[in-house]
């Protein structure tokens, strides 16, 4: 049992750093969705945990919205497919192997980003969103960081003060083979229309606009 665990993790952080990584076409990105929520729906099974029913996008049914008799169908499909994946499974002779190949031809790596300090004359608070970028493809390659910049030069949250902390996963051989990464801090000012705006009555609070970016 646990060999058949350890195998379905190994396959499910695969295609999450799949999913993750932004560029699956929108037809092969649909069908990476399926094949992770059978997978979790077979691993509930065997480990003898409720049964997850799904519309067939992959999306967890709401009871409140469903009616009865649609949830009933719903779960009748769900155990007959479920039962047909074991019966698969019990058919094969010999273990799969495969996901521990790839888990070793394709070990994940992580980058640690530790935010210290924060200089640029804006005079109003910032956000300021921190990302991998390929520079040969023009793309970003991880989600975005958000840390909230306050006008007088500190964190919005003060209590994060010398703890703005972020770590980038699932970095694959893939993306340690490019040519370039850079990380890329972009700016957007919080506060005015226009910084030159003096007269409270004549301008907007709260507005967000492009003010810098940078990279390193």
């Amino acid at each position: 049992r646990f060999q058949q665990v350890q195998s379905m993790m190994y396959d499910l952080m695969e295609w999450r750093s799949q999913l993750l990584s932004g560029t699956l076409p929108k037809d092969e990105l649909k069908e990476l969705k399926q094949k992770v929520t059978s997978k979790i729906d077979y691993g509930n099974k065997i480990l003898e945990l409720d049964l997850t029913v799904r519309d067939e996008d992959g999306n967890i049914l709401d009871p409140d919205k469903t009616s009865v008799i649609s949830l009933f169908h719903a779960h009748e499909e769900a155990t007959n497919k479920i039962t047909e994946r074991i019966k698969e499974e019990m058919s094969k002779d010999q273990p799969d192997y495969a996901s521990y190949s790839r888990m070793s031809s394709s070990p994940t790596h992580s980058l640690y980003v530790f935010v210290r300090n924060f200089v640029c004359r804006i005079g109003e608070d910032a956000e300021l969103f921190m990302s991998l970028y390929d520079p040969q493809k023009l793309t970003i390659i991880s989600e975005n960081y958000l840390v909230r910049w306050g006008s007088r030069g500190f964190p919005k949250e003060i209590d994060m003060l010398n703890n703005l902390k972020v770590v980038f996963t699932d970095l694959g051989n893939k993306d340690l083979s490019r040519d370039k990464i850079y990380l890329v801090c972009q700016i957007v000012r919080v506060g005015r229309m226009d910084l030159k705006d003096s007269n409270s009555k004549k301008y907007t609070q709260g507005l967000r606009r492009p003010f810098g970016v940078a990279g390193n």
